[in-house]
């Protein structure tokens, strides 16, 4: 098996939204004219993007997977702080509902079938230096918390985008709805720290997060306290993956992963 290395590539793109119209009889000829050039070079930009997109699978699942989004992001701008709340904004929260919980569970358990089965969690532990990390605020003290790479900490930085360039074995699970995310690339230092919601329980999102991890090829020890955790190894890599009961009835998960 070789190394899977964090992928570190930025994407960018336009969206184009709604067609352009052009139907005005009453324009002149040459209005008329300069109106089917816009529109031959819409037809020629939306060519070329085709023909990136058909050599860039990962730009293309980026641009038409579906789009989601937490009013509880609306507010903030956080550029120096990795995992903080505030609920002063005037848009109303996204709380838990059983409908939204079945759609969540249903998208993850299709996503993991078409990898193989579904795996259950192992029977729970116990673990002298397990810790909980839901009243921890920062990215630095989640780190040190986990016993991760402390000398990476002023290395990274705070930005959502982290959360879309976690590797397989570690991504957010669908209808996941990212809170806090950062992270570091550099040639000593590769670490993700994401914080998300989802209206499933639990259970269902270590379970999501240890079939991943476990068909990667990593070591997981499911531990039961002070809070439902996982932690895995393989190779130079590590991971944690701790749940908890958060806001509103959601399941708030910290996902934390690095190279040792």
């Amino acid at each position: 098996m070789t190394n899977r290395p964090i992928p570190t590539t930025f994407f960018s793109g336009s969206l184009l939204n709604g067609p352009f119209f052009c139907a005005a009889p009453f324009l002149a000829l040459g209005a008329l004219t300069a109106c089917g050039e816009t529109q031959n070079g819409i037809a020629g930009e939306q060519a070329y993007s085709n023909a990136v997109l058909a050599q860039d699978p990962i730009l293309a699942r980026a641009l038409n997977d579906p789009l989601m989004t937490d009013p509880d992001l609306a507010s903030r701008n956080q550029a120096n702080a990795v995992i903080a709340f505030h609920d002063s904004h005037p848009l109303p929260p996204i709380g838990k509902n059983e409908e939204a919980a079945s759609r969540a569970r249903e998208a993850a358990r299709l996503q993991l079938l078409s990898g193989g089965q579904v795996e259950n969690l192992p029977l729970p532990v116990e673990s002298e230096n397990a810790v909980s990390l839901g009243a921890l605020s920062n990215a630095g003290d989640i780190i040190k918390a986990v016993g991760g790479r402390t000398d990476c900490i002023k290395s990274m930085d705070a930005s959502l985008l982290w959360s879309t360039q976690m590797p397989e074995t570690s991504a957010v699970m669908p209808h996941g709805m990212v809170q806090q995310a950062a992270g570091a690339d550099t040639n000593r230092c590769v670490v993700r720290v994401v914080r998300y919601h989802t209206p499933v329980g639990v259970q269902d999102a270590l379970e999501y997060h240890f079939t991943k991890a476990s068909r990667e090829g990593f070591i997981v020890e499911h531990i039961k306290s002070p809070e439902a955790q996982l932690r895995g190894e393989w190779r130079d890599e590590r991971l944690e993956v701790h749940g908890r009961e958060g806001p509103r009835g959601l399941t708030e998960v910290d996902v934390i992963h690095w190279i040792r």
